[in-house]
């Protein structure tokens, strides 16, 4: 059986939103919370919002990116409240 990856949503105590994709999304997270990753330590306390499964990483890193770009992860904040 494939492993699934995760594409996630985390919300910042200012209300910007960080997306990321994992394998594991428990392990991931908790690395957050405890400041354990460079891009997101400096944002604390910050909230697990949503997240997606996908069946690879190539789609994770796709949809990560696709909501990365173009101004769209601004409209995924306001959706995810």
């Amino acid at each position: 059986m494939q492993q699934m990856w995760y594409v996630y949503f985390l919300e910042f105590s200012n209300g910007d939103i960080y997306v990321g994709s994992t394998p594991d999304l428990k392990r991931r997270f908790e690395s957050h919370k405890k400041g354990q990753v460079q891009s997101t330590k400096a944002n604390f306390p910050l909230k697990l919002r949503s997240d997606v499964a996908v069946e690879t990483e190539t789609r994770a890193r796709e949809l990560e990116k696709h909501f990365t770009v173009g101004g769209v992860l601004d409209n995924v904040g306001e959706q995810l409240c």
